[in-house]
């Protein structure tokens, strides 16, 4: 039986996702657990784009990656220069962490195991995805989803003068 490229690539950025997201979860340097957050929200959008949602894969690079860590790396680069030393945690929610991950895995492994992996046949198609799914999920949300879509935008904009006005306060 051979096994296809597309397999090979899955489980390397699985594992990749898995073990940085353990290095995040164990490790008490900030920095370190900021750069392993990195390869996490990477090997996700690796995963992304081995299953077809190339506009999800691209949308996690550019807000997760480009906009949100690269903002957690900054602060914590200022504050390491302030005080001279590394930032460690005080606190490490480890327990809850391995209890939370481990419950979830549990679930999802109890709810696939019963059946055949061979019967599963989202497995057993190996053809790959050629199509793009950007102009499908645009037409998507401006046609069936265009409520939704509108209240998450004033949600967004709420949220936004929330934030000005919380901050002009404590100025």
């Amino acid at each position: 039986m051979s096994v296809s490229v597309e397999v090979v690539a899955f489980y390397t950025f699985a594992g990749l996702v898995g073990l940085s997201a353990l290095v995040v979860l164990f490790t008490r340097n900030v920095l370190y657990a900021a750069f392993s957050l990195l390869l996490t929200f990477l090997g996700i959008s690796a995963i992304y784009a081995l299953a077809g949602a190339d506009f999800l894969a691209v949308m996690q690079i550019m807000v997760y990656v480009g906009g949100v860590l690269v903002l957690m790396i900054f602060g914590v680069m200022l504050t390491n220069r302030v005080a001279g030393k590394s930032v460690l945690t005080q606190h490490h929610n480890q327990f809850w962490g391995l209890l939370i991950g481990g419950s979830l895995f549990f679930l999802l492994a109890k709810a696939i195991w019963p059946e055949s992996i061979s019967n599963l046949t989202w497995l057993q198609t190996s053809e790959t995805i050629q199509t793009s799914t950007v102009s499908t999920l645009g037409i998507q949300l401006m046609s069936d989803f265009i409520l939704p879509f509108e209240l998450t935008g004033v949600l967004l904009l709420v949220a936004l003068i929330g934030a000005a006005y919380v901050a002009q306060r404590q100025l």
